[in-house]
């Protein structure tokens, strides 16, 4: 009889999407998850080294979001950070650690997408296409 996996319980953002869709990548990105189950946008700054403003920069909204906790918490921010924080978490084995994975999600220039970067396209609301082309390369697919 095969021996049975556990898997990463799958929590949700306050948009509804699941926190991750891969197992491995899962586990990181939900442990950015905070009581309540909102991504702690403190707990994402700090892990990746970021002061609140360049995260609000990473994920393309305004400083200012952060400074009220009904802003941070709103559907959209949580949304756009839940977006960021699995794409993160899923290139994480990939690049060598999560911080080499947001530099990758910042900075590479991805040939499918035209050489858009993982953020540019995730800002611009197409950050499932860019789980879809992950997925396709974990797949053994073309980059």
């Amino acid at each position: 009889m095969p021996a049975k996996t556990a898997k990463a319980p799958a929590r949700k953002s306050a948009t509804g999407e699941v926190a991750a869709r891969s197992p491995r990548g899962g586990v990181r990105a939900a442990s950015y998850l905070g009581a309540d189950g909102l991504v702690a946008i403190d707990r994402v700054a700090d892990r990746f080294g970021l002061s609140k403003a360049q995260l609000a920069d990473t994920m393309g909204v305004k400083p200012e979001t952060f400074h009220r906790a009904a802003r941070a918490a709103a559907p959209k921010t949580q949304g756009r950070i839940t977006e960021m924080v699995e794409i993160v978490a899923r290139v994480a084995d990939w690049a060598g650690g999560e911080k080499q994975a947001l530099a990758w999600y910042r900075a590479e220039p991805l040939p499918a997408f035209g050489g858009r970067t993982a953020e540019s396209l995730v800002k611009d609301g197409k950050a499932a296409a860019v789980r879809d082309w992950l997925d396709h390369v974990a797949t053994g697919g073309f980059a």
